[in-house]
């Protein structure tokens, strides 16, 4: 089994007083009493895509409750049928309040990520190491399929795979777009809708 140490681990954060609401839209909306993702977790640990190392920093974990919970399943689900599986890299969510996740925070930034239904999932790699594939032909295709199927039987409205990756599913609701081949980008319908 994997152990992995991490550099600074962040007491549990208390239960929101009211559930989680996600306003506006994925590009441009805010989270309301949002959840924290635990840095790690059954089947699971979080992954910095900045400092690209394992344990997000906690800014960048936040989400709906139903958007926690669908992503703790599935990967607990994919942790219990593959026990002897690396755990499966999650990288960030939305902010505490939701709101703008762009390049002033590192990197490309997020168009979305704003309301706290869109988080980012690693593909497993080949080589079962704990680190993001740099390269689609370091990619488990097999356990990435997987995964985005696992996804769209728990309601993703949208799962966006990397055009080089050739991931598929539902054309509705599978799609591709650029800089995701080396992780799916899982979007929850709004309850609201």
């Amino acid at each position: 089994m994997l152990s992995i140490a991490l550099s600074s681990p962040s007491p549990p954060p208390p239960e929101p007083a009211a559930p989680a609401r996600a306003i506006g839209q994925p590009w441009h909306g805010r989270l309301v009493h949002g959840h924290q993702l635990p840095v790690t977790g059954p089947g699971y640990v979080t992954w910095d895509p900045i400092r690209k190392h394992l344990g997000n920093r906690p800014w960048r974990r936040w989400g709906t409750g139903r958007l926690i919970a669908t992503v703790k399943r599935v990967v607990g689900d994919y942790a219990r049928t593959h026990p002897r599986a690396t755990p499966i890299l999650i990288g960030d969510l939305s902010r505490p309040h939701g709101g703008d996740f762009g390049p002033q925070f590192g990197g490309l930034g997020h168009v979305s990520h704003q309301n706290g239904l869109d988080a980012d999932i690693y593909y497993p790699r080949r080589d079962g190491r704990p680190l993001r594939a740099a390269r689609t032909d370091q990619v488990d295709h097999t356990a990435a399929q997987e995964l985005v199927d696992a996804f769209v039987r728990a309601g993703a409205q949208y799962v966006f795979v990397g055009p080089s990756v050739e991931l598929h599913g539902p054309r509705k609701v599978v799609q591709t777009l650029a800089h995701h081949d080396d992780h799916l980008h899982l979007r929850l319908r709004s309850p609201h809708r």
